[in-house]
């Protein structure tokens, strides 16, 4: 007989707790089938304790040669020679029930153990474990690591928990995606409440991206700063866009994404990813939101642009940047290796390399083999020399003229390399820092043009560059940009590039500033910094007279008159770079009531429709690989999902919440029988 069939009896024995069931919502049985699969636990009755190591435990053990363990006749499993013998009981209950009714163990056992179907006897009941609790763990596992749903139904997975328990049953792919969507479906709506109490404009990103199956999907992202100065943003939709991907259905996707979530009017901007068609349908929407004269304005992702920049440089010294790359993952492969290479580095001395190496195909790897051949050659070719059996096949070595490309090359791109390490690790880059940045590197690639020592292929990829940056400029330097850009107080107007730094441009700003920020617009209460004072017969009020209160009124006329908020505020000197923008504005606020209002929505604004990591370094990989992978059911309810899980929003399942912190506590490991989350239930 099988050996499954020795743990029949077992769901009656099991005395570990795995779930508590009152932690998840009473789901509906009729739609897809999610009770609970045991119900009654809550009066089970403490186990007493079995009673000790005798002469019967002895027959179902034996001593190793060895002389230090011993091991059970049913399953070989060994223990050390000092294990109580409270554990060994437990082991022959739990992983051998009936082991008593077996008659002499004594002999020698060659095959599996049969177990009668009649129930072993016992003084308590058990506490029983509920599998609709396991999957809904196994759900949110599911869901936070961006795996398809028929994961679950991989054998080497169910196996293992067969192993553990024979009688598990673990939801089928189906009933995994009718629960998503369910979950799917509640998460949105707290999303959609959420959107509807924010009180500022709202700016959107677009990202594309092409799945395994062929399948194009665009996902729009929602940006605001809410009244303490966080800022805040959250996935709006995961949206397949049909075939042929164009404007048309583009332009369809944002405005069903937008009313479904009834923020078609309150969006100011979107960022694109630079394709042709994206923009077309940015410019269907700004011409809706102009028939309801509402701002709406829309710009390239910088960080796109700054990709493509890089990558027009190094088209001519790719095959020596994969030369190095191979190299580099001989490096990370072998131990021994790149040891050897660490003493040479610090031999020679060539600094100190921390491995693995970033070898990845992403703009930072691409810079990591460049800074190995300017700050490392002599380490790399003895590293090469000495190991002629594994490098000279492949030709490693670097040819005089190639190593003094490539160091020319690495200096040339050194301060590309910063900008971007920059743009990745800034808590929040707004259009003025993008824009202080991008500045930067138009000027590094004009000087590269005018230098007459850089060879004719560098210069001839930085015309190439320069048409990239020119391009960008068009789009992007308008009036909008620069009211983004000056109300950065690092950047004002000190900082702007000079072709955006013009004075019509100001006056648009001061406009817009004086008509949609205007006084009447707001309660006295925030008005320049003043509270509301009453006042009774001209006596003092909260330490106020009348006569200053009059005095404030005709303060505030001058200002609005002759020195509005933003000129004052433009005219204080920037604030350091290493500022907190948001801070900055969170303390300033009261200073300028007004002015921040329309910080709040213009620093909203994002220069970038992605991370810039996931374009520039290897640290989103696997988010993007996982992304792809998914199928088109269930692509858009995993990764919403996920992303509001990990923006805060609470895990519901219709109109109940998943706490898995919980659950995993009443999961605890039994102490004699009874779960430590069952004994704090008793408590």
């Amino acid at each position: 007989m099988e050996w499954n069939n020795a743990f029949k009896g077992l769901k009656e024995m099991e005395s570990k707790a795995m779930m508590d069931m009152a932690l998840i919502p009473n789901l509906d049985l009729i739609d897809i089938a999610l009770g609970s699969s045991e119900k009654g636990n809550a009066s089970q009755v403490i186990k007493p304790r079995k009673k000790s190591m005798t002469s019967i435990y002895l027959k179902y053990f034996e001593t190793a040669p060895d002389g230090k363990s011993r091991r059970c006749k049913f399953c070989k499993q060994s223990y050390s020679i000092a294990t109580a013998t409270g554990n060994l009981g437990r082991h022959l209950s739990h992983r051998h029930p009936g082991y008593d009714q077996q008659g002499d163990a004594g002999q020698q056992i060659t095959q599996a153990v049969t177990v009668t179907n009649k129930k072993p006897q016992t003084q308590a009941k058990s506490v029983s474990m509920d599998f609709d609790n396991l999957n809904w763990l196994l759900l949110n596992w599911l869901i936070t690591a961006s795996l398809p749903p028929t994961t679950l139904e991989e054998n080497l997975l169910l196996n293992s928990f067969k192993f553990l328990n024979p009688s598990v049953k673990l939801w089928s792919k189906e009933r995994v995606q009718a629960v998503t969507f369910e979950v799917f479906k509640s998460m949105r709506e707290n999303v959609r409440a959420s959107l509807g109490q924010v009180n500022s404009k709202i700016s959107i990103t677009l990202d594309f991206w092409t799945s395994y199956e062929q399948v194009t999907y665009m996902s729009m992202k929602g940006h605001w700063i809410d009244e303490n100065w966080s800022l805040h943003n959250v996935l709006l939709d995961i949206t397949h866009i049909p075939y042929p991907c164009t404007d048309v259905e583009i332009h369809h996707a944002m405005m069903k994404t937008l009313r479904m979530y009834n923020i078609e009017k309150r969006i100011l901007s979107c960022t694109h990813n630079n394709c042709t068609n994206a923009i077309q349908a940015c410019r269907k929407l700004k011409e809706e939101m102009d028939v309801h004269k509402a701002p709406f304005y829309y710009l390239p992702c910088a960080a796109h642009t700054l990709n493509l920049i890089i990558e027009d440089c190094l088209r001519t010294p790719k095959p020596v940047i994969s030369k190095i790359r191979e190299f580099v993952l001989e490096l990370n492969a072998s131990p021994e290796i790149n040891e050897e290479f660490r003493q040479l580095a610090a031999v020679y001395p060539e600094g100190s390399w921390k491995f693995p190496l970033d070898a990845s195909t992403r703009w930072n790897g691409h810079y990591t083999m460049l800074d190995i051949v300017r700050k490392a050659s002599p380490a790399m070719d003895k590293v090469i020399a000495n190991h002629e059996d594994i490098f000279a096949p492949r030709n490693f070595l670097l040819q005089h003229s190639e190593k003094s490309a490539i160091v020319m090359l690495c200096q040339y791109l050194e301060p590309f390399y910063k900008v971007t390490n920059n743009l990745c690790s800034c808590k929040a880059p707004t259009i003025g820092l993008v824009l202080f940045f991008m500045d930067h590197v138009i000027e590094t690639i004009g000087a590269c043009r005018d230098n007459r020592s850089y060879p004719d292929w560098l210069k001839s990829a930085s015309n190439e560059m320069a048409k990239a940056a020119q391009t960008f400029c068009a789009q992007v330097y308008n009036h909008f940009t620069y009211t983004a850009a000056v109300l950065d107080p690092r950047i004002k107007a000190e900082l702007i590039p000079e072709e955006l730094n013009l004075e019509t441009n100001l006056e648009d700003a001061r406009a817009h500033f004086l008509r949609n920020y205007s006084t009447g617009q707001f309660p006295s209460s925030v008005m320049n910094g003043y509270g509301s004072v009453s006042s009774q017969d001209g006596k003092l009020v909260n330490g106020v007279s009348y006569a200053e209160e009059i005095a404030r009124k005709r303060r505030r006329t001058s200002m609005s008159v002759t020195s509005d908020e933003l000129t004052q505020y433009l005219s204080e000197p920037p604030a350091p770079i290493a500022t907190d923008v948001l801070d900055w504005w969170k303390v300033n606020s009261t200073r300028y009531p007004r002015l921040s209002v329309m910080a709040r929505d213009y620093l909203a604004v994002q220069p970038n429709s992605v991370s810039p990591d996931e374009l520039f370094s290897s640290r989103d990989d696997d988010a993007v690989k996982q992304r792809m992978c998914l199928g088109y059911g269930s692509a858009q309810a995993v990764l919403c999902v996920r992303s509001w899980s990990q923006s805060g929003y609470r895990f519901k399942f219709r109109s109940s919440e998943i706490d898995f912190e919980k659950l995993l506590e009443s999961a605890s490991p039994p102490v004699d029988g009874v779960s430590v989350g069952f004994e704090r239930r008793l408590k």
